[in-house]
């Protein structure tokens, strides 16, 4: 039997249900927000992940889904949103309108990790890239939506962990300072992270294996070699974010895991056992150096994602949570009669959410698929309800029935409802 990959996940059912849920909670909330939706390829050159992401991260280094096409152009599958986004700025010459550009966007994507709870191979993001402006105010604002998201969907014990990298001048003294102190321990790192030592140092903090080290774990700290106006930045964001009422803690051990990163990086937790070591829910950050990195004009940037997965691990087994089936209507046909058919497609015309049987079930099964259901109402039509030209009308509920003429039908449930 031909099985889904490894690493992938189908979702049906109640994470059907709930997947669907979070979709369409997330276009609400982003219009009330007022960004715009952007869908970008599934898949892009690949050195746009190698100029945007990074070729010393995790991501482009062992992570990436690699293809040649039938024309010979090397191509990847999208493993985040940031720069394909980027580049469609980039190359749609959104920054010609000389404002803010406020986008969301909701898809999957794909990195060869190893499975873990609430993590796989294939999946979903939802994320916003605010591009146009650098300000403190607008920092807070992001990581501010961010955490209202998740509160607002049901996720809690919450908590925000900030940092900063400081300016290109504080983030590059800072590398100095940081080769200096590891080229000590140079012989200790792992082959990955002697590899990072010269591209991208700051990456070597979270590795998965030396960044765990006590050496590297006393590491100089980034805010430690900030210049005055990255230490004013970083101010001006805690400052935003108190005014905000967001409790946040300061983890000067923060980098994030991509190379675009500038000034301010953050990510927020939850100590939900059911998350396990996946706990970190969203994490993003400024990014003010990957348009200019992509061919673009010198322009500011911040943004977050948040797996969606994840949502879904805490979401399905909290009972708050539980969906109910949401089908107004079920049409209990009988007699296989035109009529019942025309019924249900009109009830479905009128914004009613209704559902049918098109095989041929006694009343005892279909009352069974009832009970599945779970509808509001039962509308039951026999050889009876033909003859007469009533139907009943059952409230699953209140149990209670009632006689009511065909051509009445839609006024009956427009009254209830």
């Amino acid at each position: 039997m031909i099985q889904k990959p490894k690493g992938t996940i189908d979702l049906f059912g109640e994470k059907g249900k709930i997947f669907n849920n979070i979709e369409m909670y997330t276009h609400d909330f982003m219009k009330l927000n007022n960004f715009e939706y952007v869908k970008v390829p599934t898949f892009e050159s690949s050195n746009l992940y190698k100029r945007g992401v990074g070729e010393s991260t995790d991501i482009v280094n062992k992570e990436t889904y690699d293809f040649v096409d039938k024309g010979g152009r090397e191509m990847t599958l999208r493993p985040e949103f940031t720069a394909g986004i980027v580049r469609s700025y980039i190359e749609n010459k959104e920054y010609s309108y000389n404002r803010l550009k406020k986008y969301y966007y909701f898809g999957s994507c794909f990195r060869y990790e190893r499975p873990q709870n609430g993590r796989f191979r294939e999946f979903t993001q939802f994320g916003v890239e605010v591009i146009g402006a650098k300000n403190a105010r607008l920092d807070a604002d992001i990581i501010y939506m961010a955490y209202k998201y998740l509160e607002g969907i049901g996720i809690k014990n919450l908590k925000v962990k900030i940092n900063t990298l400081g300016d290109n001048e504080s983030r590059n003294k800072y590398k100095e300072i940081l080769k200096e102190y590891i080229s000590k321990d140079y012989d200790n790192l792992c082959d990955l992270c002697k590899d990072r030592f010269d591209r991208n140092p700051l990456r070597i903090l979270d590795c998965k294996y030396d960044g765990s080290r006590d050496y590297i774990k006393n590491a100089p700290k980034t805010i430690d070699y900030l210049n005055e106006d990255s230490i004013n930045y970083f101010n001006s964001v805690k400052d935003s974010l108190n005014e905000l009422g967001i409790d946040y803690e300061v983890d000067t051990t923060l980098v994030r895991g991509l190379d675009y990163y500038t000034h301010t990086v953050f990510e927020i937790i939850s100590s939900d056992e059911r998350l396990g070591l996946a706990s970190t829910i969203c994490g993003g950050g400024r990014y003010d150096n990957l348009v200019r990195m992509l061919d673009g004009p010198d322009t500011a940037a911040i943004g977050f994602a948040i797996g969606i997965e994840r949502i879904i691990t805490v979401l399905e087994s909290d009972e708050e949570f539980k969906i109910e089936n949401d089908i107004d209507i079920y049409v209990m046909n009988l007699t296989n009669d035109a009529f019942a058919y025309k019924l249900n497609n009109d009830l479905r015309s009128n914004g009613y959410v209704s559902e049918i049987c098109y095989e041929n079930k006694n009343m005892k099964q279909q009352w069974k698929i009832v009970d599945e259901l779970n509808p509001s109402f039962v509308v039951i039509i026999g050889e009876d309800e033909i003859a007469s030209g009533y139907v009943t009308i059952k409230d699953n509920k209140t149990k209670e029935q009632i006689n009511v003429k065909n051509e009445d039908i839609i006024e009956y449930f427009n009254t209830y409802y």
